[in-house]
């Protein structure tokens, strides 16, 4: 079977959210995989993960992530059958956040400014 990077993508997304959620170090917080991005020759994924928590939760589960890198490869490999298992590197992303943070900037316009009854 042969793999293009969206479609390799999908799976790795996929199996790493599976591995997220079975490990057990207390060091790793709620950890959602948001995407994830392969290289075109596929040997490099890059793993962008949602973080639930304040900025130094986020920090120290990046850092037990990255710390975890080759295990979640050597399980990678052992659950995607390829040639070469793509090196996987994690970082943080901060779209969910900034989501949050723009729907409460609409809120707080929104019950500032009066409102309109039809009437």
């Amino acid at each position: 079977m042969s793999f293009r990077p969206e479609r390799l993508a999908e799976v790795i997304k996929k199996e790493v959210s599976d591995l997220l959620r079975q490990m057990k170090d207390p060091r790793i917080g709620f950890v959602t995989v948001t995407t994830v991005e392969v290289s075109s020759d596929l040997r490099y994924a890059r793993v962008f993960v949602s973080v639930l928590g304040d900025d130094e939760q986020q920090n120290a589960t990046l850092k037990a992530l990255q710390r975890a890198q080759g295990f979640v490869r050597s399980k990678l490999g052992k659950r995607i059958r390829l040639r070469h298992t793509p090196e996987v590197s994690f970082a943080l992303d901060h779209s969910i956040g900034e989501g949050v943070r723009l729907i409460r900037i609409i809120d707080d316009l929104g019950k500032g400014q009066p409102s309109r009854q039809d009437g």
